[in-house]
């Protein structure tokens, strides 16, 4: 099939920032069809939701975890957790996907994601027609997350061809990786989704750096959750009134020369929405293009590897007992003038 072509000229995109109804799959995604509707009222081609919106960020939690010991109530903590995550693709992924197709917007989505004992903060894209388009697995979870979330690899650096652009995600802290940072920007990204759980004072400028760097729209999602949003037996430092705010927004939306369209907001559950112009980044990129003209390859050079890092590979026949490997190439640095500063591909192991 092939690429949809892009809306270019002006068109509404929405930011959600709300919180699931946390450990609750069926119920955050009654939630999410509400706000998906509510967006699509406001006139939404897009719309963003948060990290880990189905079903749970789980803020505060340990999960019975020090070094060297592990709790039996700790492991209880993580079964829920993986109970309440989603396979991708599956049910769940098809139940968002009719509700984008019903109201015609592309969703781009933070959830839970589920495979074999192993969870993944994950960002799934669904097409306005419904089609399940790609997903992109954090690459490198953060401090206490590494407990909980496995790690992605370089198969799911995806950047996807919708009706309102090329579309890529690119989770929380993710965003401080310089180097994938350049690979989303030689993908093409045009509408940059940074998905987070930070709402600290330094994130708005980092999303107006990234803007401006990547001379694209760039959409930061982030929940708004009081201890109400949680179980009550939910075990944190954080005490038991249910009006506590345990994760303050701070949303936004950034034009492709870094300024503010929207946000940021800290005042409760909202759904941010600003008008974009894909034009505006071909205007921007006459003075800056980070991987085009601006780019020295005959300096700098970044190699991604996209193949999958999957732990058992399964053959039909033996396996060989050896790998061949490559021999070492001479670059005439003549010709390396003339290489793109990022080059993609599976690299021989």
């Amino acid at each position: 099939m092939s690429a949809p072509i892009p809306v270019r000229g002006p068109y509404t995109v929405a930011v959600v920032q709300a919180a699931p109804v946390a450990f609750d799959v069926e119920r955050t995604l009654q939630k999410l069809g509400d706000l998906t509707a509510d967006a699509a009222r406001r006139g939404a081609h897009l719309t963003l939701f948060p990290e880990a919106f189905v079903s749970a960020y789980p803020r505060g939690l340990d999960f019975g975890a020090v070094v060297g010991s592990r709790t039996p109530e700790g492991r209880e903590q993580f079964r829920r957790y993986w109970e309440s995550a989603i396979d991708v693709p599956g049910p769940h992924v098809d139940r968002m996907a009719g509700l984008a197709r019903a109201h015609r917007t592309t969703l781009v989505v933070g959830v839970v994601e589920r495979a074999g004992g192993t969870l993944y903060c994950t960002v799934i894209f669904l097409g306005s027609d419904g089609r399940y388009l790609g997903k992109h697995r954090k690459l490198m979870p953060t401090a206490s997350e590494r407990l909980v979330w496995g790690f992605g690899d370089g198969s799911t650096l995806t950047v996807a061809d919708t009706d309102v652009g090329r579309v890529g995600a690119v989770i929380c802290w993710e965003n401080y990786m310089p180097l994938l940072r350049a690979a989303m920007y030689a993908k093409g990204v045009e509408i940059y989704c940074a998905p987070t759980a930070d709402a600290r004072a330094t994130w708005l400028p980092s999303m107006r750096h990234i803007a401006q760097e990547g001379r694209c729209f760039v959409l930061s999602a982030n929940q708004f959750a009081r201890r109400r949003d949680y179980p009550a037996d939910y075990p944190t430092a954080f005490g038991d009134d249910p009006l506590t705010v345990i994760s303050r927004g701070g949303s936004c939306i950034i034009g492709p020369l870094g300024e503010v369209l929207a946000g940021p907001d800290f005042s409760g559950e909202t759904i941010l929405t600003a008008e974009i112009d894909l034009h505006d980044i071909a205007r921007a990129r006459l003075d800056f293009d980070a991987v085009g003209h601006y780019a020295r390859p005959d300096v700098f050079q970044l190699t991604v590897d996209e193949s999958s890092r999957t732990p058992v590979t399964f053959q039909n026949g033996p396996l060989p007992t050896s790998a061949p490997v490559a021999a070492p190439r001479d670059i005439d640095r003549r010709a390396s003038a003339r290489m793109p500063p990022v080059k993609f591909g599976d690299i021989l192991r």
